[in-house]
């Protein structure tokens, strides 16, 4: 089975995005969520082990953003991402700014 984690980096201030709730889902039900660290990091959705299949992360950003008194334009973010058929962690990271976004499957 499968494991994931995840990173964000709040590319315009150059700093880890810390305090954003990140929603780890299947199908649309939830299967854990948790909130990112003080290096912008969630090291495991309390080890849900992963089935091969489709899932989505989805990032809390525009309370992160209000909570800094900045203006964005995505709410959240939403990464849909496939578990292959093998047991390996994987690794979302998310480079965020208030009007764009970017990731990537991480190591």
């Amino acid at each position: 089975m499968s494991t994931v984690s995840t990173h964000i980096l709040d590319a315009t201030a150059g700093v880890p995005a810390t305090g954003v709730t990140v929603t780890l889902a299947s199908g649309g039900t939830p299967l854990a969520s948790g909130v990112t660290d003080d290096d912008g990091r969630i090291g495991s959705f309390g080890d849900v082990p992963l089935e091969p299949g489709t899932y989505t992360l989805t990032f809390a950003t525009g309370g992160y953003f209000e909570a800094r008194g900045t203006e964005s334009f995505y709410p959240e973010v939403v990464v849909t991402f496939r578990v292959p058929h093998d047991d390996r962690h994987l690794h979302v990271p998310l480079l965020l700014s208030p009007f764009s976004y970017s990731t990537y499957r991480g190591s």
